[in-house]
C-alpha cells in the first residue's frame, strides 16, 4: 500500500506548499471531523450534500435512508467528491484583501459501494456513531431490523485524497506592517454547551434517567 494518496486530480494547485498527501496527515483531519459535503451528479444536475461519516482503516463510511436520492445514486458507482472542512481561525490581516482562515481540509475522489453484508453495515454504523460523539452506541439501544432495512450504507475507500491546510500569522503587504491596525488570529474551536436533557419519559418514574451519560459528559472535539 503506497503511503501517499496524490493523484493528478488531488494535486493542490492553489497554494500547494499546503498540500499534504500523506496517509497519517490525511487520517488525523477525518478523524477529528464528523460532517463532509458529499458532491455528486444526478442527470446533469450537480448536487452538495452534507452528512456525518465515520472512517475505519482505508475506508468512510456514510449512511442514510435507502430512499435518500444521494445514496441511491451513489450506490451505481458514480463518480463522488467527500470533502471534510475543520475552520481553526479566523485570520485578520492590516488589509482586507490579506484577511484568510486557518484550516484543515481533506478532499476523497472515488466511487462509493454499497454494504451489502450485514455484519458489516452494523458495524459501520458503529463507526459513524462513535465518530459523532465517541461511546454513544454503547449505551443506547440497537438498530432493529426494520431500522437496518430503512438505511443504506455507503463505504469510499480511501486511495485518491488530499489534504489542505492553513497555519500561521495574516501574510499582509510590505508596506502594510506598518499601519497602525490590530492584526493577528481569532482561535475557533467547537465547544459543547451544557447538556439539555429530554423531558418525555413514558416508563415507569423510578426508571427515570437521572445521570447524563458518560459519552455526553466527556464529550470533547479536541483540536
Amino acid at each position: 500500500m503506497s503511503d501517499t494518496l496524490l493523484t493528478d486530480r488531488t494535486r493542490v494547485v492553489r497554494h500547494p506548499e499546503r498540500g499534504a498527501y500523506d496517509r497519517e496527515t490525511i487520517h488525523q483531519i477525518l478523524d477529528a471531523g464528523f460532517l463532509c459535503h458529499v458532491g455528486f451528479v444526478s442527470e446533469g444536475q450537480p448536487f452538495v450534500i452534507p452528512t456525518g461519516y465515520g472512517r475505519k482503516g482505508e475506508y468512510l463510511y456514510i449512511h442514510g435512508s435507502a430512499a435518500s436520492r444521494m445514496l441511491t445514486n451513489l450506490a451505481q458507482g458514480v463518480q463522488v467528491c467527500v470533502t471534510v472542512t475543520l475552520l481553526d481561525g479566523l485570520v485578520l490581516a492590516r488589509c482586507a484583501f490579506s484577511h484568510s482562515m486557518n484550516y484543515r481540509s481533506v478532499v476523497v475522489l472515488g466511487r462509493a459501494v454499497l454494504v451489502d453484508d450485514p455484519a458489516e453495515k452494523l458495524e459501520a454504523l458503529h463507526v459513524i456513531s462513535d465518530q459523532i460523539i465517541p461511546g454513544r452506541w454503547a449505551e443506547v439501544r440497537q438498530p432493529s431490523e426494520q431500522e437496518l432495512k430503512a438505511t443504506s450504507v455507503l463505504r469510499l475507500p480511501l486511495t485518491e485524497a488530499s489534504a489542505k491546510i492553513r497555519t500561521g500569522p495574516p501574510k499582509d503587504s510590505a508596506a502594510d506592517y506598518a499601519l497602525p491596525i490590530w492584526a493577528g488570529v481569532l482561535p475557533l474551536r467547537l465547544t459543547p454547551g451544557d447538556p439539555v436533557r429530554d423531558s418525555r419519559f413514558d416508563g415507569p418514574p423510578s426508571q427515570a434517567p437521572s445521570q447524563i451519560p458518560a459519552s455526553v459528559r466527556s464529550y470533547n472535539r479536541g483540536r
